[in-house]
């Protein structure tokens, strides 16, 4: 019991009682097996249970950054896994989340299943979505102004005198493909200008792809003079593919579109064309959705209205 307070901060415990106890600690390596502690009654792990869907994305280990920077705040440490956009993987992943006894869980989610988030929830651990919501599901969720910013976004080219516009994204069934490809089409709309669906390209997941797209849309008949990238991987594929066709010297510099991307990255102000960006900060996506989940678990929260936050975005222009 001595030990057990003294490494619980020491409450009760005379000093130099406590001193004995950390040079133990020290001289025999111990350490608290917090997996055993959890499953006394009224303890908990500590645990927060974070689902990402591409690790290898900066954007994404940025966001769990916030969440894991909030975390701490409140004494708490991540478990982070990785779903590649794959539903089953996601289920797989929170099944593994709750059986390591996460206090809670902050899920970017993959697809439209909630089956296995509904049963996180009825086993008392509660869910935050961050970034893309799940319909019929009654979580709090923290996204952003998808919409919108691709709205002001594609708007600002359009007004700037560009006609064709290409877009590249991902999924149109993935929640933030589907508000951002609305946004794009709604600022067509407004200026009477039709979407050519000869420069639409969607389902792009990699950089690869998006370059690929990429070159498929230099090489229609009447190419667009601007593109639109619904997320920095597809903005980063394209930029790959005309780096490449501007080194083999196939045309000047003048002759490449120029590009819009939601999301910023890193080395985007080296870009050979102008590049605009619709910008947010994604480690205060996860600070947020950490707040939510915090307040949730906190005994004065779970009781609460379900709440549905959206970030707003900001429109950065490119010098032309």
């Amino acid at each position: 019991m001595t030990v057990s307070r003294t490494l619980s901060g020491g409450l009760n415990v005379k000093p130099d009682v406590q001193q004995k106890v950390m040079d133990a600690v020290a001289e025999l390596g111990y350490h608290r097996n917090e997996n055993a502690r959890s499953i006394r009654p009224g303890h908990t792990s500590g645990l927060i249970g974070v689902a990402i869907t591409n690790i290898a994305n900066p954007y994404y280990s940025t966001f769990a950054l916030g969440v894991e920077e909030e975390a701490a705040l409140a004494g708490r440490r991540i478990l982070l896994g990785n779903t590649s956009e794959d539903s089953a993987r996601e289920t797989a992943l929170v099944s593994d989340f709750l059986g390591r006894r996460v206090d809670g869980l902050i899920v970017v989610p993959a697809g439209t299943a909630s089956r296995h988030l509904e049963h996180s929830q009825t086993q008392g651990v509660p869910v935050v979505l961050a970034s893309r919501r799940v319909e019929g599901l009654g979580v709090d969720s923290v996204v952003l102004a998808d919409t919108d910013g691709a709205f002001q976004g594609t708007t600002a080219l359009l007004d700037s005198g560009h006609t064709r516009i290409g877009y590249l994204g991902n999924s149109l069934a993935i929640f933030t493909g589907e508000r951002r490809y609305a946004g794009f089409a709604r600022a067509h709309e407004e200026h009477g200008i039709p979407v050519d669906p000869a420069l639409v390209a969607t389902n792009q997941q990699t950089v690869d792809q998006a370059r690929d797209a990429t070159r498929a849309l230099l090489r229609t008949e009447n190419p667009p003079t601007a593109i639109f990238c619904a997320n920095n991987r597809n903005a980063i594929g394209a930029l790959k593919e005309i780096n490449h066709q501007i080194n083999a010297g196939s045309r000047s510099v003048d002759e490449f579109p120029e590009l819009m991307s939601f999301d910023d990255f890193e080395l985007a102000e080296l870009s050979p064309v102008p590049l605009s960006v619709i910008d947010h900060d994604p480690r205060e996506l996860g600070r947020t959705a950490a707040r939510l989940l915090l307040d949730r678990l906190d005994a004065d929260g779970k009781d609460a209205a379900v709440r549905e936050l959206e970030l707003p975005v900001s429109l950065r222009m490119s010098a032309r």
